[in-house]
Protein backbone atom coordinates (compact mmCIF):
# COMPACT_ATOMS: atom_id res chain seq x y z
CA UNK A 1 0.00 0.00 0.00
CA UNK A 2 1.15 3.38 -1.09
CA UNK A 3 1.77 5.53 2.10
CA UNK A 4 0.75 9.45 0.93
CA UNK A 5 1.90 11.21 3.76
CA UNK A 6 5.29 10.92 1.92
CA UNK A 7 5.75 13.64 -0.17
CA UNK A 8 7.53 11.81 -2.91
CA UNK A 9 8.13 11.51 -6.39
CA UNK A 10 7.30 8.09 -6.51
CA UNK A 11 3.86 9.05 -4.66
CA UNK A 12 3.15 11.61 -7.36
CA UNK A 13 3.50 9.38 -10.13
CA UNK A 14 1.13 6.66 -8.32
CA UNK A 15 -1.36 9.30 -7.93
CA UNK A 16 -1.34 10.74 -11.93
CA UNK A 17 -1.68 7.17 -13.08
CA UNK A 18 -4.35 6.82 -10.57
CA UNK A 19 -6.20 9.92 -12.01
CA UNK A 20 -5.44 8.97 -15.55
CA UNK A 21 -6.92 5.53 -15.01
CA UNK A 22 -9.74 6.54 -13.35
CA UNK A 23 -10.95 9.31 -15.44
CA UNK A 24 -10.45 7.33 -18.75
CA UNK A 25 -8.73 10.31 -19.75
CA UNK A 26 -7.71 10.26 -24.16
CA UNK A 27 -5.04 11.74 -23.60
CA UNK A 28 -3.47 9.94 -20.98
CA UNK A 29 -0.25 9.59 -23.16
CA UNK A 30 0.25 13.57 -22.99
CA UNK A 31 -0.11 13.63 -19.38
CA UNK A 32 3.43 12.13 -18.45
CA UNK A 33 3.65 11.31 -14.35
CA UNK A 34 7.43 13.13 -15.06
CA UNK A 35 5.69 15.96 -15.88
CA UNK A 36 4.68 16.80 -12.27
CA UNK A 37 6.85 17.21 -8.88
CA UNK A 38 6.54 17.15 -5.51
CA UNK A 39 6.37 21.11 -5.33
CA UNK A 40 2.91 20.56 -6.34
CA UNK A 41 2.15 17.46 -4.05
CA UNK A 42 -0.63 18.64 -2.03
CA UNK A 43 -2.64 19.70 -4.74
CA UNK A 44 -1.92 16.55 -6.71
CA UNK A 45 -3.35 14.87 -3.69
CA UNK A 46 -6.30 17.20 -3.46
CA UNK A 47 -7.02 15.81 -6.88
CA UNK A 48 -6.64 12.76 -6.27
CA UNK A 49 -8.67 12.10 -3.48
CA UNK A 50 -11.70 13.87 -5.19
CA UNK A 51 -10.91 11.50 -7.98
CA UNK A 52 -10.37 8.39 -5.72
CA UNK A 53 -13.68 9.04 -4.03
CA UNK A 54 -16.07 8.39 -7.08
CA UNK A 55 -17.07 6.06 -8.76
CA UNK A 56 -18.48 7.88 -12.51
CA UNK A 57 -17.58 11.56 -13.63
CA UNK A 58 -19.68 13.80 -15.69
CA UNK A 59 -17.96 14.75 -18.89
CA UNK A 60 -17.92 18.24 -17.66
CA UNK A 61 -16.62 16.95 -14.25
CA UNK A 62 -13.83 15.45 -16.70
CA UNK A 63 -12.78 18.19 -18.24
CA UNK A 64 -12.54 20.79 -15.17
CA UNK A 65 -10.56 17.38 -13.23
CA UNK A 66 -7.81 17.51 -16.12
CA UNK A 67 -7.60 21.42 -16.69
CA UNK A 68 -6.62 21.59 -13.24
CA UNK A 69 -4.36 18.87 -13.72
CA UNK A 70 -2.61 20.72 -16.43
CA UNK A 71 -2.26 23.83 -14.52
CA UNK A 72 -0.05 21.82 -12.10
CA UNK A 73 2.02 20.24 -14.74
CA UNK A 74 5.94 21.17 -14.96
CA UNK A 75 6.33 23.67 -18.61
Amino acid sequence: MVNLEEQTQQNVEFMIETIKTKLRMATAAAMQASHFNVDQYEDIRDLYEVVASKDKFSISEVEALVSELGKLRVK
